[in-house]
């Protein structure tokens, strides 16, 4: 059976990413009728950050954890699960200081786990999630950050997201941007207009 992992990370009720995600996963589910969609908001739901007992928990054998311990990882277990069951994976990620939400941030610390999602080896780190799954990305921005363009260099998101995806296996990465939301509400509406449609007919275009 196919399976889906949504993770929406705005805590906004009009969020434009998590809109445009939900409708990537409305096409999806048409096309899979019979597929699970696993489905989180990281800022709703509260994700917890990692503290003492997880890491401990983390870096305890898995023989040797007490119960505390295991309790204390059953969230994260319950999460890696999800992704490895999910042949796509979806993302509703805005840009926040020119990176990502803490909340996702959060998802991403529970998700990347030694043993679990990845190893180290004598090589260097070597990812245990199969190849072949597919993500995608969609985040508002409030500009816009091109390469050849001098604002660029200040997008910390898609290469942290592209980087710590690849650590555990997930590769196979699109990002669909929906950019000048920050105009929105300043001197460009039109801008923000201009720049949901592209996004739309982009979503439009994707292999789901």
């Amino acid at each position: 059976m196919s399976a889906l992992l949504q993770i929406d990370s705005s805590p906004r009720a009009a969020s434009v990413s998590s809109r445009l995600a939900a409708a990537f996963v409305e096409t999806w589910k048409r096309q899979n009728p019979t597929g699970a969609v696993f489905h989180h908001n990281t800022s709703l739901e509260r994700f917890p950050y990692l503290d003492e007992n997880a890491i401990d928990a983390f870096f305890t054998p898995a023989a040797e954890r007490t119960a505390a311990q295991k309790l204390a990882l059953a969230f994260s277990d319950q999460l890696v699960d999800e992704l490895l069951a999910a042949d796509v994976v979806v993302l509703g990620a805005p840009m926040w200081n020119l990176s990502i939400p803490a909340s996702l941030k959060a998802w991403i610390d529970l998700i990347v786990r030694e043993g679990r999602t990845f190893a180290f080896t004598a090589q260097g780190v070597a990812p245990l999630i199969p190849p072949g799954k597919r993500v995608y990305v969609f985040s508002a921005r409030g500009g816009a950050y091109p390469a050849g363009m001098p604002l660029h260099d200040f997008d910390q998101q898609e290469p942290y997201m592209r980087r710590i995806l690849g650590v555990i296996g997930l590769t196979r990465i699109e990002f669909v941007y929906i950019e000048h939301q920050a105009e929105q509400q300043s001197s460009d509406p039109e801008a923000a207009a201009q720049s949901l449609a592209r996004a739309e007919r982009a979503l439009a275009t994707l292999a789901i």
